[in-house]
């Protein structure tokens, strides 16, 4: 079973969370596109939902799918958010960023009550941080927030290249919000916890692609068939 196959097996599982009336975020890159082509078919069908895009590249899929839009400035909160992930780990912890829509993925998935990732079971790790960690910048002092970076990672145990995204003409890579994006080589990162919270200290920093406490479940497609996660925030708390 080839890679496609699987994103679209756990893309079709999605769709069993989606229910009529819904207000749903819809995510960015191969695996969240593969959703939102099974949602437009749906809504052909009389589907009725009203969508939140996380990119202008999503946007504009689901405009030509005809799937019915709006804003978080209209309807500041939802129900479920569809999206994929660069990778997860088995306490539900993401790298995203990959497709440049880290702020925004991250803006929705926080506006909305339940957060539903898909992939397929090459994105399952044991730690993060083979996939290197998108950090969105502002273009002001790129290089003094690179440093920053670089210091504070080093202090919450990661080190790494730190490297400018480019596009593949040779120009600089930037975001729909108009950032820039330093990819972090970290390797690994044992504590993405402290990590994250080093980042948030840097002014210059936006976003990072750590998504820590904010997915519910995700349904994984594998050779074996799809595996559905449920996150356990809180439960530790209540038993103790």
């Amino acid at each position: 079973m080839t890679p496609d196959i699987m994103k679209i097996s756990a893309a079709v599982r999605a769709l069993a969370f989606v229910e009529p009336g819904m207000r749903i975020g819809l995510g960015t890159g191969s695996t969240a596109a593969q959703f939102i082509n099974l949602l437009g078919q749906e809504v052909k069908k009389g589907l009725d939902v009203v969508c939140v895009p996380t990119s202008e590249v999503t946007r504009a899929q689901a405009l030509a799918l005809g799937i019915p839009l709006t804003t978080l400035d209209d309807v500041p909160f939802l129900d479920l958010t569809i999206d994929g992930a660069d990778e997860i780990d088995k306490e539900l912890r993401l790298i995203k960023g990959g497709g440049g829509a880290l702020l925004r993925e991250k803006i929705v998935a926080t506006a909305s009550d339940r957060m539903l990732v898909i992939a397929d079971e090459s994105k399952l790790v044991d730690t993060l941080g083979a996939f290197p960690l998108p950090v969105e910048v502002v273009l002001f002092g790129l290089n003094a927030t690179r440093n920053m970076i670089e210091m504070l990672a080093a202090d919450a145990g990661c080190q790494g290249e730190i490297r400018l995204r480019m596009k593949v003409d040779g120009t600089a890579f930037r975001t729909d919000s108009g950032n820039a994006i330093f990819d972090c080589h970290f390797g690994r990162i044992d504590d993405p916890e402290s990590l994250d919270e080093a980042l948030k200290f840097i002014p210059g920093v936006v976003e990072n692609g750590l998504f820590l406490g904010i997915a519910d479940a995700a349904v994984i497609g594998g050779r074996e068939g799809i595996s559905v996660l449920s996150a356990t925030y809180g439960e530790e708390a209540e038993a103790g």
